[in-house]
């Protein structure tokens, strides 16, 4: 097999001595040929099972012609949005443009159209009427059936009819691109390939299908969100492997989705031998020029050890992409991809990350999952651990160990999230005091999100206790070896049930706790996760109990400046978030307090009654405390900060102006004026 980036461009295939593509993959992202990228696995494995495999990466959707570059393939179109949800990547949770696009050349954003896997597949479909269309990638999967889009705020139906494909190859999809690309290699057609698990398509009737769950059609879920909800949770019941059932969703009468069960995980082997492929681990030189691609930075000397969690956060779509069986990688396996990396001219002894969604979760949750799947109606952490839970690092710190003896190896991170609920379950602590000696770079990550119970509670996260428990454990690991290291949390505002009084109460956790997050998350309803669901329904989806949610974007924005208090830009929403939740008594001075007034009625009065004085007494020329007036000399006058003016209004200054002489004039405080006397000034800090 030739170890170079597959064509994407006629000149490639010729130089491989191709005439045709077998598939031709057209993706939303620029061409990274790494295995943290889904089009590169998927490529690659396709290849190593004998396929020829063109990469059409970001092609212009203003121009059908783009998706011709390397012609018709023989089997058919695999279309992605990327890596990431094409909405995701180009809108914050406010729905405001991002600036950025790590997955493109330069970080230049613009490169991919809004709902990209919609978009690339009707510019295939004007071109090639009858070529099959496979769509796979997390847009594809996370939108297979009916779903609520946030952004316009609306129910959509499943992607298969948006895009006019053929079949969706929901998860990560190493099993079932295998055998979609079989049948199609037999003859069979794309409309005949019913049977395969981890796919979804089309029918006109359900003749063919068979022991499948009925979902609530699409027009009941449009007119009830009770039915949505209720639509939605049988979906969640029906993620596993093993355990899963067939469903289907009605749009007309002659008009069906089905979605067949979830493919079975990928065994240790079968995971190895996925990183074992000959990916070139980088961009394609063809961006070089452009200033490479930003995503490639922070994966290109990490290690994936696993995938799948079994942790059920609420608010996370691992669920229905990974499911929650664990799959991880051989020892051999990442010990012999360290070794490639480490030799690269630019390793500067620093291994990023081994880890997955969960870093310290390195083998399934207990025996009975290996046969039988997760349990439907039951999770392993949420509220408290499962009594078959198996907890045990002794096989992902051996890991570690071993990586840190590789030659050219500074220093190990983790930098992929800890599972603290799970960490501080661990009756051995030898794994958390070699995490705090060789694994930290001074702060270590985690995700309690939020410390309010209830909120927890919709999150399936753990109860607040156990947050501090491990916190409390942290910090008298970090005392006995000697380091001055600390905990950074991942919070989210705004999330379902999260009323003011929840978040203030989360902002006096923060007060007391001396720290004040950079950055905030507020809870962004991504499709296909239990709380989207409770935020579109108000619902509960596994209870119907009605929920309480911030859905107002000043709400949302309160709640968020309310984590961020201390920042001068928030004070007004702050104040307001306060007075609305009947929590006066924390404006004030006390140090309990989180802000102060911003002006005492006193001060004003002093203020006022100055500069009336100095109006009265004619000892004001009309050009003192504005910036840059010139006086009867012809000299600027320096700005008097906060001076009045005869209407009572205050003049702004603007520090910073120049002179005539091109030098920046100072605020004067204390300044004499005409008389030889000082003016009495008051200087007045911002609350």
């Amino acid at each position: 097999m030739l170890k170079d980036y597959l064509p994407i461009c006629n000149e490639d295939m010729v130089q491989r001595g191709w005439d045709q593509c077998d598939f031709v993959f057209v993706t939303g992202d620029a061409y990274v040929d790494h295995p943290s990228f889904g089009p590169a696995i998927i490529s690659r494995v396709l290849e190593s099972f004998g396929y020829k495999v063109g990469i059409i990466a970001q092609p212009d959707w203003k121009n059908n012609e783009s998706i011709k570059i390397l012609g018709e393939p023989r089997l058919g179109f695999l279309v992605s949005s990327g890596n990431m949800d094409s909405m995701v990547n180009h809108y914050t949770v406010a729905k405001k443009h991002r600036h950025i696009d790590a997955y493109s050349p330069g970080g230049e954003m613009g490169k991919r159209p809004d709902h990209a896997t919609v978009v690339y597949c009707n510019m295939i479909r004007k071109l090639y009427k009858n070529i099959p269309i496979i769509v796979g990638g997390i847009e594809g999967s996370l939108r297979r059936l009916a779903h609520y889009d946030y952004w316009s705020d609306k129910v959509k139906r499943s992607i298969l009819l948006d895009s006019q494909a053929d079949i969706v190859s929901y998860g990560m999809g190493e099993h079932s691109i295998v055998e979609i690309a079989e049948a199609l290699n037999s003859g069979i057609d794309i409309k005949d390939i019913t049977f395969i698990n981890g796919t979804v398509f089309k029918a006109k009737n359900l003749d063919s299908v068979y022991d499948a769950l009925e979902l609530p059609s699409y027009e009941s879920i449009l007119g009830s969100k009770k039915e949505f909800a209720r639509s939605f949770y049988i979906q969640y019941c029906n993620t596993d492997p093993f355990s899963g059932k067939r469903l289907v969703e009605k749009y007309k009468d002659n008009e069906y989705i089905v979605q067949n069960p979830p493919a079975k995980p990928l065994t240790q082997s079968e995971m190895d031998r996925v990183y074992s492929l000959p990916y070139m681990r980088d961009y394609h030189p063809s961006y070089s020029e452009a200033g490479g691609i930003p995503a490639i930075i922070e994966v290109k000397f990490s290690l994936t050890s696993n995938r799948g969690c079994f942790g059920g956060c609420n608010y996370c779509a691992l669920t229905f992409h990974q499911g929650r069986i664990l799959q991880t990688r051989s020892h051999e396996s990442i010990v012999a991809e360290a070794n490639q990396l480490i030799w690269d001219k630019d390793f500067k002894g620093y291994i990023h990350d081994v880890g997955g969604p969960t870093a310290n979760f390195r083998h399934i949750a207990c025996e009975k999952q290996a046969t039988k799947g997760a349990c439907i109606n039951k999770q392993c952490l949420y509220p408290t651990p499962c009594k078959n839970l198996k907890v045990d690092h002794s096989d992902y710190l051996a890991l570690l160990r071993k990586l840190r003896n590789l030659p050219n190896v500074k220093k190990v991170f983790i930098r992929s999230g800890i599972r603290f609920d799970y960490l501080v379950q661990d009756k051995d602590d030898t794994f958390f005091n070699e995490l705090c000696e060789n694994h930290v770079s001074g702060q270590l990550k985690v995700a309690p999100e939020h410390i309010s119970d209830s909120v927890l509670e919709l999150m399936g996260k753990p109860k607040n206790s156990v947050y501090e428990e491990f916190i409390a454990k942290f910090k008298k690991i970090n005392k006995d070896i000697g380091k001055n290291q600390f905990v950074v949390p991942y919070l989210i505002s705004s999330h379902p049930g999260s009323t003011l009084k929840e978040a203030v109460a989360l902002a006096e956790y923060l007060r007391d706790l001396g720290y004040m997050p950079e950055q905030v998350q507020d809870f962004y309803p991504t499709p296909s996760t239990i709380s989207t669901c409770m935020y579109y329904t108000e619902l509960d989806p596994r209870t119907l109990q009605e929920v309480y949610v911030p859905n107002s974007p000043h709400e949302k924005a309160m709640q968020r400046a309310l984590i961020q208090y201390r920042n001068p830009k928030n004070y007004d929403l702050v104040v307001e978030a306060l007075t609305k939740a009947n929590r006066k008594d924390l404006i004030g001075f006390d140090k309990k307090c989180l802000v102060r007034p911003r002006r005492l009625a006193r001060e004003k009065y002093e203020r006022n009654t100055i500069d009336r004085k100095q109006n009265t007494d004619g000892k004001r020329t009309s050009s003192e405390g504005r910036v840059g007036q010139q006086s009867s000399h012809g000299k600027k006058e320096k700005p008097r900060v906060g001076q009045q003016n005869s209407y009572d209004k205050k003049e702004k200054p603007r520090v910073g102006q120049q002179n005539n002489h091109g030098k920046k004039e100072k605020p004067s405080i204390g300044k004499q004026n005409n008389s030889g006397k000082p003016i009495k000034t008051i200087r007045y800090k911002n609350p």
